[in-house]
């Protein structure tokens, strides 16, 4: 009995003993499986991390700004100017001014490369009968192109435009007349008025033509003086219009091209550059001697 009640209770003990070892044996293992489900868990997020660390920035390069392109301008078209004591053939000069020395007087200028004069002195003595008086002046100034201030054709219509308005605001000017041009460099005008001296009544004729960078201003008066019949103003005007063409054609010789040959690029843009011209220029300087 004893036996059998000791084998009861191996028996009752077996099971028991059996699942307290196995359950100890389990909770001993957990922990290891944590620690490894945690170290799987470190590993696999790290090939992640270290990718998203390492991944490029996308186009860097492409993104960096580009270099700004330089300014540019159109290329002044004339180089020089024509010997301004020459601008004028001497037929043209003989039916002008008849009496006047052909070599005319040069003007001064320190810059004969960008601005010059001629003028010449008429006066056709007829005793006591008066005498005819004339007088004519030749201006040249040319303009290079800057990126500053424009390309040198938009520099000389701007100037070319303060030429005009300054001849139909001359002062004591009576019987102002303005007339376009064609045919003569790429825009002209004549400006012809009265103007009355103390030796008498003058007829001024004023034509103002632009070649592409140059700009040409030519003044001719005439008067009679000692009561001598006033010269006609049409007489005079056709005549300074002749003159001028000439001039517009010796710059354009002067730089080997044709003066009829312009180029449409030579047309001023709408922004032309506004800044003043150059100081002790040709024209301004030459005064209107009656």
């Amino acid at each position: 009995m004893q036996r059998a009640a000791q084998r009861d209770d191996r028996a009752q003990r077996g099971p028991r003993a059996t699942r307290l070892s196995r359950a100890l044996v389990c909770a001993a293992a957990v922990p290891a499986v944590l620690i490894t489900a945690a170290c799987s868990s470190d590993s696999g997020d790290a090939p992640g991390k270290a990718g998203a660390s390492a991944k490029p920035s996308g186009g860097s390069a492409s993104q960096q700004p580009s270099a700004k392109p330089s300014p540019t301008v159109q290329a002044s078209v004339f180089r020089k100017l024509p010997e301004p004591c020459k601008v004028l053939p001497k037929k043209t000069l003989g039916d002008l001014v008849p009496e006047a020395d052909t070599d005319g007087k040069k003007g001064s200028s320190d810059n004969t490369a960008n601005r010059s004069s001629c003028s010449w002195t008429s006066l056709d003595n007829n005793g006591v009968k008066g005498s005819q008086f004339r007088w004519l002046n030749v201006s040249l100034l040319r303009f290079d192109s800057d990126t500053s201030r424009g390309s040198g054709n938009d520099q000389a219509h701007t100037y070319y435009t303060r030429q005009v308005q300054d001849a139909k605001a001359a002062s004591g000017a009576k019987n102002t007349k303005t007339e376009a041009l064609g045919g003569t460099g790429d825009e002209a005008t004549a400006v012809h008025y009265d103007l009355k001296k103390k030796e008498g009544a003058f007829k001024q004729q004023t034509v103002v033509a632009r070649v592409e960078n140059v700009v040409i201003t030519l003044d001719y008066n005439g008067a009679g003086l000692a009561g001598d019949k006033t010269p006609d103003a049409g007489d005079l005007t056709a005549d300074a219009k002749k003159a001028a063409k000439e001039a517009v054609s010796a710059v354009a010789s002067a730089n080997g091209r044709d003066a009829e040959g312009s180029s449409p690029s030579a047309s001023p843009s709408k922004g032309a550059s506004k800044s003043p011209s150059p100081k002790g220029s040709a024209s301004s300087a030459a005064p209107k001697k009656g």
